[in-house]
């Protein structure tokens, strides 16, 4: 009876211990699952199609996008600016061909090619990711006709395989006047890059402008859009043989737009064009040695004009998130990736990696001149990145150990958006044409000379020196920006921070594009 009776105590703790293993299983199985379903929300995918529209930036959008009306040069068609005309409509015409088209980079009357076709690339870009989101605001037709106000340009200024025409105007000519654009008189001679003046930065960035213009086009005028791909794979081939900056060759537009290298540049562009052909020739070459001999893994830098590392890792890293076994089956690929989740790092402000590069107030901040190119670049990187991270269900990344979600990126984007929109020290919209206060002495020629009056080279300063507001608006010119000590100076004769670009616009209307509504972005450009 001893016996029986120790075996049946056994064998009831026995099934105590069973039923308390039970429980405690259950009770990690609710957790383990509480915890995935949380991290399956924080990661899930935003809408298929556009949702609610955020009207401060839908507003802002509108405007934004109105600059490139501004800037126009050529035979304007269905001109929307009032103060505007016909302008430069002889360029070109002394080497037989036509580069009346194109935009004005700033506020004088020049075009450079390294920054026009800059631009282009982030209109391209804007567009293939927010084409949708554009089009639920009413502004996707606007956008594709800039985009295409530029490239008509830069394929008339490609006019042979190994020659590209860089530069309309003369530099130190055109800034000893100030006139209307509608009103120049004096010679605007055009310069070139060649197999004995080599520019694999110029080059290269046209390159992938015509590229990932070629994926806008596509499926609205397929002629077009094969024209533009030819184009690009001939200018690649150019500016990868013919190794050189175009800086050194024209030496007098370093004051103006100096390039610091070329390898960022042939990455840039030979990204653009594996996402155009899905040649694996491309992708070989941004993982073989050139992307070791340019990529600088690990390594953040600051996106602009100048530097296109920064859209490289974050433009590949796509890849990483949606691309085939094909796509992702190199360490060099992933090594993208890694190094766009290190620029996301150094962006975020409550990252222990981030950058202290930026204001009391929080703007990214890295140079005096054009001070908001650098917040809008980073910013527009920022939510491209986010909306990676949701459409491929990505919970989160991690810097150091400090983990941040998609939203913890969107609202970082959201932040430098609402500083240039009018939350900021000075309480003013840095954006032309945005909100109650803005500023009224853009340093822009054409808005500064009322449209009635048609002054010479040497007869306009007077409007320069003007106390009055300009008479035009510049409506969409993001000036250059605030100081480090957040403020701002609403002169015409400051054109440190009162001078628009164009390049900083299109990246402000990829930010404002990215953030009017949410939806899934595409899998694939193709």
């Amino acid at each position: 009876m001893g016996k029986s009776g120790k075996c049946s105590g056994c064998c009831g703790w026995l099934l105590v211990l069973i039923v308390l293993g039970v429980i405690a299983f259950a009770i990690w199985m609710v957790i383990h699952e509480k915890k995935r379903s949380s991290d399956k929300d924080s990661a899930a995918p935003v809408p298929g199609s556009p949702g609610a529209i955020y009207q401060k930036y839908s507003d802002a959008l509108k405007i934004a996008i109105q600059f490139f009306d501004v800037q126009k040069a050529g035979k304007l068609v269905d001109n929307k600016i009032k103060w505007r005309g016909d302008s430069a409509l002889n360029d070109g015409k002394d080497a037989k061909v036509d580069l009346s088209k194109g935009i004005y980079d700033a506020g004088d009357h020049m075009k450079f090619g390294f920054p026009m076709a800059f631009t282009a690339t982030i209109l391209s870009w804007s567009i293939l990711e927010y084409g949708d989101q554009m089009q639920a605001v009413g502004q996707l037709e606007s956008a594709h006709n800039s985009l295409r106000w530029i490239t008509d340009y830069l394929v008339n200024a490609h006019a042979s395989d190994n020659m590209l025409y860089v530069q309309v105007g003369d530099p130190k000519a055109d800034h000893k006047c100030w006139n209307r654009p509608e009103d120049m008189t004096e010679k605007r001679p055009i310069l070139q890059v060649n197999t004995s003046a080599p520019g694999s930065d110029v080059a290269a960035e046209t390159a992938a402008a015509m590229a990932s213009a070629s994926l806008v086009f596509k499926s609205g005028d397929s002629t077009y859009s094969s024209s533009l791909l030819k184009h690009a794979e001939q200018l690649f081939t150019f500016a990868d043989k013919h190794r050189g900056a175009y800086s050194e060759s024209i030496p007098d537009v370093q004051t103006y737009y100096n390039s610091t290298g070329y390898g960022d540049e042939l990455l840039w562009a030979a990204s653009w064009l594996y996402h155009a052909t899905r040649n694996s020739t491309y992708m070989v070459y941004v993982t073989g040695k050139n992307g070791k001999s340019f990529a600088r893994w690990g390594n953040p830098t600051w996106f602009s004009w100048d530097d296109k590392l920064p859209g490289v890792h974050v433009l590949l890293s796509r890849l990483g998130f949606f691309g085939s076994e094909d796509d992702t089956n190199t360490d060099n690929v992933k090594n993208y990736r890694k190094t766009a989740e290190a620029i996301m790092c150094n962006i975020l402000p409550k990252s222990s990696k981030a950058s202290d590069s930026r204001t009391e107030s929080g703007l990214i901040w890295v140079s005096e001149w054009s001070s908001l190119q650098q917040p809008m670049a980073s910013a527009l990187l920022t939510v491209i990145f986010s909306d990676y991270m949701l459409s491929s269900r990505t919970a989160k990344i991690t810097c150091d150990g400090d983990s941040f979600s998609p939203l913890d990126l969107r609202q970082f984007a959201m932040s430098q958006a609402d500083y240039v929109l009018g939350n900021n020290p000075m309480e003013m919209s840095y954006l032309v044409g945005y909100g109650d206060k803005f500023p009224q002495y853009v340093h822009h020629r054409g808005a500064s000379i009322p449209a009635d009056q048609k002054p010479t080279c040497s007869g306009g300063w007077k409007w320069l020196d003007s106390k009055e507001p300009n008479p035009n608006v510049a409506t969409g010119a993001l000036v250059g920006g605030p100081f480090l000590n957040e403020t701002y100076i609403d002169s015409r004769n400051n054109s440190v921070q009162a001078e628009p670009s164009t390049y900083n616009s299109a990246l402000l209307v990829g930010l404002l594009s990215g953030l009017v509504t949410t939806s899934s972005v595409v899998r694939s450009f193709t």
